[in-house]
């Protein structure tokens, strides 16, 4: 079996022409190298460096191979050393985290922005459960930024922050001077843009079905900045939950008014209100640098309301 120091040695010698100047960079005796490059190729079963003396020393073709093989090893290795375990609060590595489409213009730039770990490598995914649930379980995320409805049991939850459902309506909409926090009664009859996607959906259908109601809805559409749009332009109203910086206004520039909404009565498996959490597969530890970026997104959200 080749130890670590092994491999060390033949990832060295392809920088050097004499045994004398491989020694030295790797702090050993010339006669230490010989005898250890005699040991390598008796584990190897083949001559793997040619040395002759006053003519310094060749590596065969095998050789070549081996030391190609052994640098990459010794790279590898290296590269685990530095990122486990972190030590003297120095996080490294690479942090993969998927976040839930509709929160991800509100979430994903105030989460990596200020992110003060610049050996961390962030990189993001947006979907939704459809996409994020699998790519944690099949380890291509390490956590992601979702609404806690409709998770499945094999999820741990970290809260990020608690929300609720909102009205988002057209500044002249008749309800929207109303003084008082709307019901779903009051926009049953209404047109509704419905921001479709799962659990989104759903949860909402399950709001008017637990009070007996049926919406109205003119369109379904697979993102929130067009719930926005065709809101802004008096098309319908919209069912969102309450994000931080949320722009009272639509991407065309039109202005939106949010309303609060009432939902009474509900059953015990259904709320009107949510929360964000950072979920990732249960039972699973989470790295230090995973949980430093969970906590920044709880810190940067909280200074955006």
């Amino acid at each position: 079996m080749y130890s670590m120091r092994h491999l060390e040695i033949m990832a060295e010698l392809p920088d050097h022409k004499t045994l004398g100047s491989a020694a030295d960079e790797l702090r050993i005796s010339e006669s230490a190298l010989s005898q250890a490059i005699t040991v390598i190729e008796k584990l190897a079963g083949e001559t793997l460096c040619l040395r002759r003396k006053a003519h310094g020393f060749s590596l065969t073709a095998s050789g070549v191979h081996f030391a190609s093989l052994a640098r990459k090893i010794v790279s590898e290795v290296g590269e685990l050393a530095a990122t486990f375990p972190q030590q003297e609060g120095v996080l490294r590595g690479p942090v993969r985290f998927g976040c839930f489409a509709s929160l991800s213009p509100h979430l994903i730039p105030a989460t990596m922005q200020g992110f003060e770990h610049p050996q961390v490598e962030l990189s993001v995914q947006v979907g939704t459960h459809e996409s994020l649930l699998p790519g944690l379980r099949h380890a291509d995320l390490d956590v992601a930024f979702v609404y806690d409805l409709g998770l499945p049991p094999d999820m741990d939850k970290q809260l990020i922050y608690e929300t609720q459902m909102q009205v988002v309506l057209h500044p002249e909409h008749p309800r929207a001077g109303l003084q008082r926090p709307l019901e779903l009664a009051d926009l049953v009859d209404e047109p509704l843009v419905m921001y479709e996607s799962d659990p989104s959906t759903e949860y909402v259908l399950q709001l008017f079905a637990a009070q007996d109601l049926n919406p109205q809805i003119i369109a379904e559409v697979p993102q929130m900045i067009l719930v926005s749009a065709m809101v802004g332009r008096g098309l319908g109203y919209g069912l969102m939950m309450r994000r931080p910086n949320n722009a009272e206004m639509s991407l065309e520039g039109r202005p939106l008014a949010f309303r609060e909404l009432h939902v009474p009565e509900l059953p015990s498996s259904l709320t009107s209100t949510s929360s964000v959490v950072a979920i990732t597969p249960r039972g699973v530890k989470v790295p230090a640098r995973v949980q430093a970026l969970i906590e920044h997104c709880r810190e940067a959200m909280a200074d955006s309301w």
